[in-house]
């Protein structure tokens, strides 16, 4: 059994440290500083109070280790689009691809059974390029829900959190998809095997697409955004407007929106990704957090005017910090 998690960031390397324990074969795809402190020193995940180092193999050339059984995709999903093609020599006749992203992944639509089917998406997936080069007919679905945070090359903290739904587009229970499953149970995650994960995607989706652009706009933690009464609001605005659309191309959301916000809010201090991104200085997940609900919400004829706000905000914040950077 090979697999490669290509984007071994804070959640690519959570799961690395999680399969190279269990003995998997597993390689990871770095890059930069922290790739040369993972090769120098082994990866030091941060857990439970305790200190984990870990040696796997990692490179930054993906031909080099051949083709896999699984490669999960652990990078952010808007940069997926611009590396795609050095995943192809990876790829074999029977290789899955497993979408280990925030936000939509390229094959949401792939025989959806809704009003919008087998549609490449041009926010996330520009041009069909992954739809094109890794096969939708390849993908499985993964949803992240654990927080952790690269706070050193090389060094990982974990914060909470080791569940990752699986599931096919068809939502059938394929050999591939409970092998992976039992794969990451023996790994030390909790990953079952969904027949709606389009469902539990929008799920995930559908407290992202506001908790993280009002984080980033206001600099606040998530329990901050979830439970100040404007930003809340603002946060129910948005939801409802996703809500609509669900209903509109057929996903159905197992909790209210009550329930989903609270749920952001037990989280306590936690910087959502894109502020962390922001903080740092690195490209946020715009796109595919916010533009693709956008775009999604245009081919469905669903208005969205509060979402259309943040968005437009958000986007000029991104904007302002390149500016800022090159003057």
């Amino acid at each position: 059994m090979k697999v490669c998690v290509f984007g071994a960031g804070a959640i690519g390397g959570f799961l690395g440290v999680g399969l190279a324990r269990a003995g998997v074969d597993v390689t990871l795809v770095a890059r930069g500083e922290h790739l040369r402190a993972m090769q120098a020193h082994g990866l030091r995940l941060l857990i439970d109070g305790k200190e984990e180092v870990v040696r796997i193999a990692c490179t930054d050339d993906p031909r080099k280790i051949g083709v896999q059984d699984y490669v999960i995709i652990a990078l952010k999903a808007h940069t997926i689009s611009e590396i795609a093609e050095t995943i192809v020599p990876l790829l074999g006749p029977d290789t899955s691809v497993v979408t280990a992203s925030n936000g939509i992944p390229y094959w949401y639509f792939y025989r959806a059974a809704g009003p919008i089917t087998n549609v490449s998406l041009e926010s996330i997936d520009p041009n069909g390029i992954q739809w094109r080069l890794l096969g939708p007919e390849r993908a499985i679905g993964c949803v992240v829900f654990p927080a952790t945070e690269i706070i050193a090359p090389g060094v990982i903290r974990h914060d909470h959190g080791r569940k990752f739904p699986l599931g096919e587009p068809d939502g059938t229970r394929s050999k591939r998809v409970e092998r992976l499953s039992e794969i990451l149970g023996a790994s030390g995650f909790d990953a079952p095997v969904r027949e709606d994960i389009r469902d539990e995607i929008w799920l995930k989706l559908w407290g992202n697409l506001c908790l993280n652009p009002i984080s980033a706009l206001t600099l606040a933690t998530v329990d901050r955004v979830a439970t100040d009464p404007g930003t809340r609001d603002i946060c129910r605005a948005m939801m409802s407007e996703a809500q609509t659309l669900a209903d509109r191309i057929g996903i159905h959301l197992r909790v209210d929106m009550e329930r989903r916000l609270d749920g952001a809010a037990a989280l306590g201090a936690h910087k959502m990704s894109m502020l962390q991104d922001l903080l740092r200085g690195r490209s946020m997940e715009i796109d595919p957090l916010v533009g693709v609900v956008k775009e999604i919400a245009t081919l469905a004829g669903v208005a969205t005017p509060v979402l259309d706000i943040v968005l437009a905000l958000i986007r000029q914040r991104a904007e302002n910090v390149h500016l800022n950077q090159i003057g």
